[in-house]
């Protein structure tokens, strides 16, 4: 059997309240992010790719509405899958850069690959988002790990 170290099991007691809290705020980092990358990079290279879209890559309050539950849900995700390495590793760098680097292949690169292979963007586009992504969820599971440590130690 694994032998558990206190910090780990302390991380399996956090309360439902807790969870969210750390995701509310994590989403905060997310948010701005893909809002930046979306408003910089992404909407320009899909009124191009796209352009015999109608309204491709509109900007309505709708729409930012669904992209603040998607990435709320996808900061939810994020954090979730972080707790799991925790569990498994504790609250290390290891784990970090574990959750956040699954994170971006889960979401992200699963994401551009798709688009890129139904010819909805190009590969070479593909090359230019997904570092910026990894930076993105890296950074989203550090800030997941430093928000657990506050949980834990209480």
């Amino acid at each position: 059997m694994i032998n558990q170290t206190s910090e780990s099991r302390s991380l399996s007691t956090l309360s439902p309240h807790q969870f969210l809290i750390i995701t509310l705020l994590t989403s905060l980092w997310v948010q701005t992010s893909e809002v930046f990358r979306y408003l910089v990079i992404v909407r320009p290279e899909m009124q191009v790719h796209l352009s015999m879209v109608p309204e491709v890559a509109n900007m309505t309050l709708p729409i930012f509405l669904i992209w603040g539950v998607w990435g709320t849900l996808l900061t939810g995700l994020m954090v979730f899958l972080f707790w799991l390495c925790a569990q498994a590793f504790g609250n290390t760098r290891k784990t970090v850069f574990i959750s956040g680097a699954m994170s971006w292949c889960f979401f992200f690169v699963l994401f551009w690959i798709g688009m890129a292979n139904m010819n909805l963007s190009a590969w070479r586009f593909a090359i230019v988002v997904l570092p910026l992504a990894l930076i993105e969820t890296l950074i989203a599971s550090f800030i997941a790990s430093r928000l657990y440590s506050r949980y834990t130690q209480s």
